[in-house]
């Protein structure tokens, strides 16, 4: 399963992480809550919260995160395969 990336069109965090998983040429699957109603209703459930970017890795999920927080979650997602 690809990990889902949950972002608002604009929101500065959101490009700063697709840039990263881009750069890491890690492949993800990114859905807009801002255009899709059931996405932001999925983003919520799973999270508890409605901020982006919100990253569901395989049932790990990293919430309203930066670059700084995405990194240490990506060496756990890493050593935990």
């Amino acid at each position: 399963m690809r990990p889902l990336l949950y972002i608002k069109s604009g929101c500065p965090w959101c490009i700063d992480a697709e840039a990263y998983l881009r750069r890491e040429g890690i492949e993800y699957d990114v859905v807009d809550v801002l255009r899709d109603r059931e996405a932001m209703a999925a983003m919520k459930e799973i999270s508890g919260q409605t901020k982006a970017p919100t990253l569901d890795w395989d049932g790990e999920v990293l919430a309203d995160f930066g670059v700084d927080e995405l990194i240490p979650f990506l060496e756990k997602i890493r050593r935990a395969s």
